[in-house]
């Protein structure tokens, strides 16, 4: 494969370990050293190479999306409201290398095989893709009948979900429904060395996160199979969700749009108040929902208004995190290390010799100007140079 060498580039990894250069290769980083030059190379590798000089801007490492709808989401007010499927380059110019793709509420006219196929394609333009076997609703969709045989035998699916609780959407899952799918996830997670977590979407009904604390204390699973997402969409939520990773689970904010005066909070603000809380830090993840319906309802159920996630939600809120006074080694875990730990991605969230080249140039400015997926160049200068095979 084309080697990529990559000169003064001020490394986070998340770390920050200064001005750096690196050598890529076969889909790792080969070589990194300090200093702004390369090594001496062989004539027959250096011929081959591309070289690209960061100017001492900031190279972070790939992130690490844990919430995405690669189908599309939505259709909560009829077939018209289905979103369309996210193409390649909507995700690798907001600097996202890797994405965990899900269902949500339509788990029907948008099942498990269309799913897996999106991944697999996504994976075939380039793009680092796993997901979740089930949705939205209980019994789970699954394609080989169970969601455990789901993990064991289909090697994209790394847990289950998500699964709805506290929301009006969902199947009104019993606490002893929710235990026997995490007890599926984590046996599955032991017989395969994945994730095996139980993925679960949050509404905003008044019980919050009551399920998961009845089945953790009337249960031996570990909390870590339990794993929360839209945490911060109620601000008494997001409480509990801190008290929820203190008792060992990573909880999941979505960096949804906040109104003001809304009970809710923003991610860049819950990710500063969980650190400010003294929970675990490496316990917090930031996804974007990208690909997904951002309902609004009346006191009927019906929608009243929508609006989709963007997957250039993260890079807007490692920015605004970086203007509220954190440094960038402050600021990246939630969105690099944290997911790529909780999903036991080893070679995911970090840069180091033997890591997956997977990295992320900033601008001046806080965008993705240059993009690497496994080795390979997908941005330059903030545009796309790959595109998906449906994208003019």
């Amino acid at each position: 494969m084309p080697m990529l060498l990559i000169r003064n580039a001020d490394v986070y990894a998340p770390r920050a370990l200064g001005v750096q250069s690196l050598l890529l290769g076969g889909d790792k980083v080969l070589w990194m050293g300090p200093g702004r030059d390369l090594p001496e190379l062989p004539a027959a590798l250096r011929a081959g190479a591309s070289v690209l000089d960061l100017e001492g801007m900031p190279l972070i490492p790939g992130l690490i999306d844990g919430h995405v709808h690669v189908t599309g989401g939505g259709g909560e007010d009829g077939f018209r409201t289905r979103v369309p499927p996210l193409a390649l380059s909507r995700l690798t110019t907001s600097g996202i290398t890797t994405v965990i793709g899900l269902l949500g509420t339509d788990d029907v006219a948008r099942g498990p095989g269309e799913l897996l196929a999106t991944l697999y394609a996504l994976r075939e333009e380039g793009l680092n893709a796993w997901g979740y076997s089930g949705g939205y609703h209980v019994p789970p969709a699954t394609l080989t009948g169970t969601v455990k045989s789901d993990l064991v035998f289909i090697e994209a699916l790394l847990g289950i979900g998500e699964i709805a609780i506290s929301d009006h959407r969902s199947s009104q899952p019993t606490c002893d429904e929710l235990l026997r799918i995490a007890a599926d996830a984590h046996l599955a997670g032991l017989m395969t060395g994945k994730a095996g977590i139980l993925h679960l979407h949050l509404g905003d009904g008044p019980r919050g996160l009551e399920l998961v604390r009845r089945a953790l204390a009337g249960s031996e699973i570990p909390a870590r199979v339990f794993n929360p997402t839209h945490v911060n969409r109620r601000r008494a939520l997001f409480d509990e969700a801190v008290e929820l990773a203190r008792a060992g689970s990573t909880v999941d904010v979505t960096a949804f749009p906040v109104a003001p005066g809304e009970d809710a909070c923003t991610a860049a603000d819950a990710v500063q108040r969980y650190l400010a809380s003294g929970a675990p830090p490496e316990r917090i993840t930031v996804s974007s929902d990208a690909g997904g319906c951002l309902p609004c309802f009346d006191a009927d159920g019906r929608v009243s208004s929508m609006d989709v996630g963007s997957a250039g939600a993260l890079l807007q809120t490692l920015r605004e995190l970086r203007a509220a006074g954190l440094s960038l080694e402050q600021a990246l875990p939630p969105f690099t290390s944290n997911p790529a730990r909780l999903l036991r991605l080893g070679g995911k969230g970090k840069i180091a010799v033997g890591a997956d080249a997977d990295l992320v140039g900033l601008t001046a400015s806080g965008s993705a100007g240059t993009v690497v997926i496994r080795g390979t160049l997908h941005v330059r200068d903030g545009a796309a140079v790959r595109r998906g095979s449906f994208e003019s």
